[in-house]
This record gives C-alpha cells, sequence and structure tokens, in this order.
C-alpha cells in the first residue's frame, strides 16, 4: 500500500512539472492565433475583460495527465480506461472548443451533437470495462457498510447517466478562475484515498489528475492567463465518472462533487422557471456562481467559498465511507 502511495506521488509531480513546463509554451501561439475566450455579452460586467484571453488550455492539462498515467499503465487495464474516457470526453470539448473559435460565438457543437458524442464515448468506456475482472453492477452506498445496490442490466444505462451529469457539471463549473481545476483538484484527491483504502490499481493515474490540475492552476488561478475551455471542462468529467465507476463509488458523487450538482441544478430550475413563468428568473444568472458575482462577491472569494464546500464534502464522503 506504501508502494501504491509512493507511485501516486511521483505521478502527481510528474505531471505537474509537465503542466508547469508546456502551459508557457502553449500561451504564445494560442494568444498570436487569437485562439480567446468569447464573453457573453449578458454576463457578468467583470468578465467582459476576459475576452480574448487564451483558451483550449485543457489540451496541456490532458497531455500532461497523459504523460504521467502512461508511466504508470502498464499491465493497468483500469488506468487505461479512465485515461480512454479523460481523452474521449476531452476530443469532444476540443471541437466544441474549435467550433467557437473559429466561429467568434458562445455556440460550438449542437446540444444533440455533443450530447450524442457523449453518449458514445460512455458506451465504448462501458465496454471495454465489461472485458476487465473488475466490471462490477453493483453500487457501494454512502454511510451503510455491507448494503450494496445492484442495478444488474440496467448498469449501462445508469454509467451514462453519469458520464452526462459529470461532465456538464464540470462544464458548468467552468466559469470562474480556477473554480474548476480547484474543485476537481479536491474531488479527484478524494478519490486517491479511496482507491488506496480499496487497494484499487488506479492510484497512480488519479494521481496524474491531481498532478495536472494543480500545475494548471499556476497559470489558471486569478487574474487566469489561459483557460481550459470546453477541452479541459469536459475531459475532467469524463475522469471524475469513470474513476466513480471502477470504484463503484458514483453515488458518493452526489456528495464529494456537490458543487457540481448545485451548478447544474441551478440551470434546470433557472430554465424551467423562465418557462413556466412566462420569462421571470429564479436566480439572478444561471449557473449559480455568477449569481454570487452579481450579487457583490469578487471573483476570488466566489471560488475560495466552492472550493471551501467541496473539501467538506470530501470530508463527508469519508465519514460516508467508512466500513465499506
Amino acid at each position: 500500500m506504501e508502494n501504491a502511495m509512493n507511485t501516486a506521488i511521483y505521478a502527481i509531480l510528474i505531471a505537474f512539472v509537465a503542466n508547469i513546463v508546456l502551459v508557457p509554451m502553449l500561451i504564445p501561439p494560442l494568444t498570436r492565433f487569437k485562439i480567446g475566450q468569447f464573453v457573453r455579452d449578458d454576463g457578468p460586467s467583470g468578465h467582459i475583460k476576459k475576452t480574448g484571453t487564451p483558451t483550449m488550455g485543457g489540451i496541456m492539462i490532458i497531455i500532461s495527465f497523459f504523460l504521467a498515467a502512461m508511466v504508470f499503465m502498464r499491465d493497468n487495464p483500469e488506468a487505461m480506461a479512465i485515461v480512454m474516457a479523460t481523452v474521449g470526453f476531452g476530443i469532444i470539448g476540443f471541437i466544441d472548443d474549435y467550433l467557437k473559435v473559429s466561429k467568434q460565438r458562445s455556440l460550438g457543437l449542437r446540444a444533440y451533437q455533443k450530447f450524442i458524442a457523449q453518449i458514445a464515448i460512455s458506451i465504448a468506456f462501458v465496454l471495454y470495462w465489461r472485458t476487465l475482472d473488475s466490471y462490477a453492477t453493483t453500487l457501494l452506498i454512502p454511510f451503510f457498510p455491507g448494503l450494496e445496490l445492484n442495478l444488474g442490466f440496467f448498469y449501462p444505462i445508469f454509467a451514462c447517466f453519469i458520464f452526462l451529469g459529470a461532465t456538464n457539471g464540470a462544464n458548468l463549473t467552468d466559469g470562474l478562475d480556477g473554480m474548476a481545476a480547484g474543485v476537481t483538484a479536491l474531488i479527484a484527491t478524494f478519490f486517491l484515498f479511496a482507491a488506496w483504502i480499496h487497494g484499487s490499481p488506479t492510484m497512480p493515474v488519479i494521481g496524474a489528475a491531481i498532478g495536472s490540475l494543480l500545475g494548471f492552476l499556476w497559470f489558471n488561478s486569478h487574474p487566469a492567463k489561459i483557460f481550459m475551455g470546453d477541452t479541459g471542462s469536459l475531459a475532467l468529467g469524463g475522469f471524475v465518472a469513470a474513476i466513480a465507476l471502477i470504484l463503484r463509488m458514483p453515488l458518493f458523487l452526489v456528495i464529494v462533487a456537490i458543487i457540481y450538482v448545485i451548478e447544474s441544478l441551478s440551470v434546470i430550475i433557472q430554465v424551467g422557471y423562465f418557462r413556466i413563468t412566462g420569462g421571470k428568473r429564479f436566480f439572478k444568472m444561471a449557473p449559480i456562481h455568477h449569481t454570487f458575482e452579481l450579487s457583490g462577491w469578487p471573483e476570488t472569494k466566489v471560488v475560495a467559498f466552492f472550493c471551501v464546500i467541496t473539501a467538506m464534502a470530501c470530508l463527508l464522503g469519508f465519514l460516508a465511507m467508512q466500513g465499506l
């Protein structure tokens, strides 16, 4: 177990250093080719100044993650499955970002196009994972040691739902400098210790994700020099969903990824309320982090608040895991 944690730490260090080295190499060409952020006119006024900030930095999150993970992926099919999901969803995000940048608009892929692509990657993950000995249709239930939920035939459908929820939740969380990276790094840290407790071989690839996110935060924290774009946020959501499924802990996402859940629910509530009331808004703006901004909170305070909530939720997750 000690060697496994040491390996994970090596992966963290490799991915971190790779990001520190590679991201500064990416920013100049992104700036030169005007691959910058497109900011909505109806968003918080403080975001207008972010227009043109280099985006698609998720490319380096994926590359550094992949480089570190590759070192430890030999005879580790579970790690391979996680990498496949992360890169697969990252490619969807890359296409989405490319369309936004090339057409200079906030809309990339159509909703149905993104949905079909996400379902395709989710199904590919499940089909590959079913070939492994670790495949199981049972889920661990938070706070109930010894009790498991067997989804049987419905498991693949449930897995697709988890991927859709996690990727869209991560995407919505990526709205402020450093927030998606900070929140997801905390979630990944929770799963690192969960993998350690369960003796899972996925620890190195989780470490690679943590190191990559910490390295990217060096440049993405306020004021951000580069944004991850959908390339990064969808990849992160794919990673979180994949590791949760392999550890049989997707139900724990309701706890540890509570920010993903809140951000997603705020959009659902806003859209539903808008349609039901004929144009009225439930929140000042959705996702909900913009409501905090419009209420006078500085961006850095919102990010810190959401990260603190995630850290406390991860501690609650550890309590929920006792005895499992």
